[in-house]
């Protein structure tokens, strides 16, 4: 799931970038904004990135560490890494933790609150 996520987030696609979060209010991100509520939100906060002339760095993940918490619910725990190609090498722009919890429904896991700094 953050393979694709990642894939999505490198190809510009927005929309399938924020369809890994669970639709509704109950969906939480928390980020250097506070805390913002539901795939809207989160769409909106991210959308800037992806408009032209935004600055989108490519993403990657590494995974620390995944725990189950119930059959159908996971804590994820990973580093994000974000990095832009420059003069024929890739140089990191951010990188820090992030904290996923991911429920299982209807067979696809989404992100159900992302603690990212």
């Amino acid at each position: 799931m953050l393979a694709n996520s990642a894939a999505n987030w490198n190809r510009g696609d927005l929309d399938a970038f924020v369809a890994d979060y669970m639709p509704g209010s109950e969906t939480t991100y928390i980020g250097s904004r506070g805390v913002l509520r539901g795939p809207v939100a989160i769409r909106a906060a991210y959308a800037p990135r992806f408009a032209p002339g935004g600055v989108r760095d490519s993403l990657s993940f590494e995974l620390l560490d995944v725990d189950p918490l119930a059959p159908d619910v996971l804590n994820v725990i990973a580093t994000y890494i974000l990095a832009r190609h420059v003069n024929g090498r890739d140089s990191v722009t951010a990188r820090g933790p992030t904290s996923l919890v991911m429920r299982r429904a209807n067979g696809r896991w989404r992100i159900i609150h992302d603690h990212s700094s």
